[in-house]
């Protein structure tokens, strides 16, 4: 009881944090099993059975908030369920002892990429025009493969691909991320019921995790607007590193005074990481509120002095 007590808590925690970035349920859930010594399929067939239903309530959630476009959801599903049901299939095959070390290095992968891609702010690409077919498909497809065979890449991979274009708002960017997931998650879970068959299912683990995404789910929706995404994901991205240093090191059978030496390194590599993305969300903060001044500062100067009546529409025009 008091390990599925903690399940369901890192379902919450997991939730909130996937609700806020738009990545990172599967990475620490996955993360989380691995480090319990669950075997690699099994880990990543149940955290995928348990997001059928967490991302069905997070794009119903994130839906009600307004952060779903449905013509980019329905254009990334459709490719990342199809690499998704290959992923599963192809992790399916091959044996425990080849595939942790496999997954470790992804979730190790991906969690590195988090601690760069957070510690800095993120230069966006201005262009214009709606996000086309030719893109969204094969990011789809290797987001799909790699969210099935990592235990969790989805978002890591869509997100921050979505992000750069700068052609979608980041809250609609999470949102449809987060739906299109729904649709992942079901194909994953339908190639390893094959290759596994039901019993590859941890199903108390899957009722705990999905419990506490459950819960998270809708609130994680709102949060998305006012988290900062920086402090977290690098936060994030380190817990994600250390945990599968750990399952690699072993792996390699490495030992003596190396793995407290890489260990040390990484933590370091962690704190600077948190540190920067401190320092880009202040300076984020701080160029935004100097923006604010600016178009403060020139719709007074632009506009004579004026009655009670003709200055509400301009401080509606400068809220908007």
């Amino acid at each position: 009881m008091r390990k599925l007590l903690i399940l369901a808590l890192v379902g919450l925690a997991a939730q909130l944090v996937d609700g806020a970035l738009g990545m990172a349920y599967g990475l620490t859930s996955s993360t989380l099993l691995l480090f319990a010594g669950v075997a690699p399929a099994a880990a990543s067939a149940s955290v995928h059975l348990a997001e059928i239903g967490t991302t069905l309530a997070a794009g119903v959630s994130h839906w009600r908030f307004g952060n779903v476009d449905w013509r980019v959801v329905g254009r990334i599903a459709v490719p990342g369920a199809i690499g998704a049901f290959a992923g599963a299939t192809f992790l399916s095959s091959i044996s425990t002892e080849s595939a942790a070390p496999w997954m470790a290095a992804i979730l190790f992968t991906l969690g590195a990429y988090l601690l760069v891609r957070f510690s800095r702010p993120l230069r966006a690409n201005r262009a214009a025009g709606p996000l086309r077919a030719r893109f969204l498909g094969p990011l789809g497809l290797v987001a799909g493969f790699v969210d099935a065979t990592g235990g969790g890449g989805w978002g890591p991979v869509a997100t921050p691909a979505l992000l750069v274009s700068g052609r979608m708002e980041p809250r609609k960017v999470i949102g449809s991320v987060d739906t299109a997931e729904f649709v992942v998650a079901g194909a994953a879970s339908i190639g390893f019921l094959i290759g596994l068959g039901s019993e590859g299912f941890l199903l108390p683990t899957v009722a705990a995790l999905l419990i506490g995404g459950l819960v998270a789910a809708p609130i994680a929706a709102w949060l998305v607007r006012i988290v900062p995404a920086q402090l977290l994901g690098a936060t994030i991205g380190g817990v994600i590193v250390l945990s599968n240093a750990r399952t690699l090191l072993r792996a390699g059978e490495v030992g003596g005074a190396v793995p407290a030496v890489v260990y040390g390194l990484l933590a370091a590599g962690w704190v600077v990481a948190i540190v920067l993305a401190v320092r880009a969300l202040r300076r984020t903060r701080r160029a935004r509120a100097l923006a604010e001044a600016a178009l403060l500062a020139t719709a007074d100067t632009a506009t004579p002095p004026a009655g009670p009546e003709q200055t509400r529409p301009l401080a509606a025009a400068v809220e908007g």
